[in-house]
């Protein structure tokens, strides 16, 4: 579907194992599983499978990527890997309050450290500028808004229908910003407003504005309250023909209906980095979400790469792999700097990536 290409090298990093375990708390992720209100008509669409036959059978379908990871990174050797990760519950606890999703200063260690090796991007469904603002890393490259909001390197790239557009340069001309979904802002910022006046009497609701697309939290919104906040949204959009209504872990999103996911920011990234053509790259896609579930997809149709799903019961999932919370994530990120560091100690990255010096 796209032409690809991606060379943008990596350097080194080390590995410390961390005896400190994130706890994963109750509450809100970017957009993630369907998860709808104990009131709603609406059933749980991959919702967890509580018996123990069924988990069993679901860790051997979807082994955990750490018992798996000396095998997996033997199958990478030679490769050229591509880091992919979610914010929300996969780099920090899913917590009550979307503005406090901190990530730990030992995640953010791990993760500058893996993109000192790797190339490392996080496709996240909150705003390119907030995820960013979390993370705090200068290293990586950002996607925000589900894939619609990416700032990636200067390539002149376009899919085989020509579709890649709306990029611009930074300030300093060193990367560049994609936008898809730009033509929809005015209507985005009109959707805000009237959602904003509209629940503003609903206790424990909230907007938030993820630039290109909206999500309306409902965590700590009352069950009986539901009804209301769900008809008030959609009597809303009733009259915004082109965007679409879903849900995740208590949260509606209003995003704009194009055909533009996280999975098609994965091969833009890949485009963009000049490795999406290569036979030899293995993207790593770390996330938690529903939305997660298309970049999934990608790299199952690209015949290889490790798709990983962060869960703590069983779910449907496109994932090959899985990690069971963001402490999970942290010690797999440690191994797989440690990894890189241990097979690289002896060649210098222009080998390690075949780029002259």
């Amino acid at each position: 579907m796209f032409k690809r290409n991606f060379a943008k090298l990596n350097q080194a990093m080390g590995f410390q194992r961390s005896s400190n375990r994130q706890k994963v708390q109750p509450g809100i992720s970017d957009l993630s599983s369907n998860e709808r209100a104990p009131n709603s008509c609406h059933p749980v669409i991959n919702g967890a499978v509580s018996d123990d036959a069924n988990n069993s059978s679901w860790m051997v379908d979807h082994p955990s990527a750490l018992t798996s990871f000396d095998q997996m990174m033997k199958d990478a050797k030679g490769k050229k890997i591509v880091v992919f990760l979610d914010y929300d519950g996969t780099l920090s606890p899913i917590v009550n309050d979307p503005d406090r999703a901190f990530m730990s200063d030992e995640m953010r260690a791990a993760v500058r450290e893996v993109a000192t090796y790797f190339p490392t991007a996080i496709i996240s469904g909150r705003s390119r500028d907030k995820v960013k603002g979390f993370v705090q890393l200068n290293n990586i490259y950002y996607a925000g808004s589900h894939g619609m909001d990416i700032m990636a390197p200067p390539r002149p790239v376009r899919s085989s229908d020509g579709k890649y557009h709306t990029v611009s340069l930074d300030r300093k001309g060193n990367e560049a910003v994609f936008q898809p979904a730009q033509k929809f802002l005015p209507s985005i910022q009109k959707i805000l407003k009237e959602l904003e006046e509209a629940i503003m009497k609903i206790q424990g609701a909230s907007v938030e504005n993820n630039r290109f697309c909206v999500s309306v939290h409902f965590r700590q919104v009352r069950d009986e309250d539901y009804g209301i906040l769900e008809e008030k949204v959609k009597s809303i959009l009733k009259h915004y023909p082109d965007f679409r209504l879903g849900w995740g872990k208590k949260v509606m999103e209003i995003r704009p209906s194009i055909e533009w996911d996280k999975g098609n920011a994965l091969e833009y990234l890949l485009d963009t980095l000049g490795l999406g053509n290569c036979t030899d790259v293995l993207p790593v896609y770390i996330g938690d979400d529903r939305t997660d579930e298309d970049a999934f997809k990608v790299i199952q149709k690209r015949g290889q790469g490790y798709p990983i799903v962060v869960a703590s019961s069983p779910k449907d999932t496109k994932a090959s792999h899985s990690l069971h919370d963001p402490s999970e994530v942290l010690t797999f990120l440690l191994r797989l700097a440690r990894w890189r560091k241990a097979s690289s100690s002896s060649r210098s990255l222009s080998q390690i990536w075949g780029v002259g010096s």
